[in-house]
């Protein structure tokens, strides 16, 4: 069956992607770059999933899902970039000025990893922003070089993944992630062909 992306306006459906298995656990639900960080770190447990359970109301929601039939396999964090804390981000500098929006977090779930599900997603999220106005998409990826990322911190993505979506890159960063650096992909979604 194809796989449908869809906005995240459902919140069942979000909270098994990003939720917690136990509703007092202080996991990140997607928050940790939507929130600035002094917001992140005074929301603990279910206050975390009460914050997105209202996130998902809004216009637009906080990001994209990913669906195999009724069963939902996939999200991607997507918004404004001036709305998360990239924004402030000492380590993740801004290339220019334009309104950008970024995608800062795709993750599959187990059992339907390593079917394409990440390159849907992602393709998801640059029509998710298109259609909400955007100008440019970007993303925080590993620069990995091939090399295996740790699981828990394969919710980036890497280089190689943005480019296959047309992404190219912008700038470096002083982010690293499980040693690997982090890089500025943008697509510019100003031109018909971006």
């Amino acid at each position: 069956m194809a796989i449908e992306v869809r906005p995240a306006t459902s919140f069942d459906d979000v909270k098994t992607m990003v939720g917690p298995k136990r509703p007092d656990a202080n996991v990140c639900w997607c928050l940790s770059y939507r929130l600035p960080s002094k917001q992140n770190l005074a929301l603990h447990g279910p206050e975390r999933g009460a914050l997105v359970e209202q996130l998902v109301r809004e216009d637009p929601p906080p990001g994209v899902l990913a669906y195999d039939g009724d069963a939902v396999v996939g999200w991607a964090a997507v918004h404004p970039r001036a709305d998360t804390s990239f924004a402030r981000n000492r380590k993740i500098p801004h290339v220019d000025d334009l309104d950008v929006w970024s995608i800062w977090c795709i993750r599959v779930r187990p059992g339907h990893r390593g079917t394409g599900i990440s390159h849907e997603l992602l393709a998801g999220a640059v029509r998710f922003a298109r259609d909400h106005g955007a100008p440019a998409v970007e993303g925080y990826p590993v620069d990995n070089h091939g090399e295996k990322v740790d699981l828990t911190m394969a919710y980036v993505g890497t280089r190689r993944l943005f480019e296959r979506a047309g992404f190219t890159k912008a700038a470096d960063t002083e982010s690293v992630l499980d040693g690997f650096p982090r890089v500025i992909m943008r697509l510019d979604l100003r031109n018909p062909s971006g």
